[in-house]
């Protein structure tokens, strides 16, 4: 998924949980500094175990990728050399 895609998915993703006027409330929010991501980030896990995080991360690859690891890009630099 390039940024973009992903930017998008995102904005989706809050416009229809919250609605637009809500998404947008939420991302002013966050911008303005009343938001502390990696507070949150901490938060989001802090009842998780390292083994329950790892199955929950392999079950979302699953369902997402299927048993194929998605590919990684190479780095930029990689990518300008294949290129000349």
């Amino acid at each position: 998924m390039t940024d973009t895609e992903l930017h998008n998915a995102g904005m989706k993703a809050l416009r229809d949980a919250l609605g637009r006027s809500e998404a947008m409330r939420f991302i002013a929010h966050t911008k303005k500094g009343g938001f502390d991501y990696t507070e949150w980030r901490q938060d989001l896990f802090e009842d998780l175990t390292p083994e329950e995080l790892n199955r929950q991360a392999m079950a979302y690859q699953r369902e997402h990728y299927g048993d194929t690891p998605p590919r990684r890009r190479a780095a930029p630099e990689r990518e300008l050399a294949a290129a000349n």
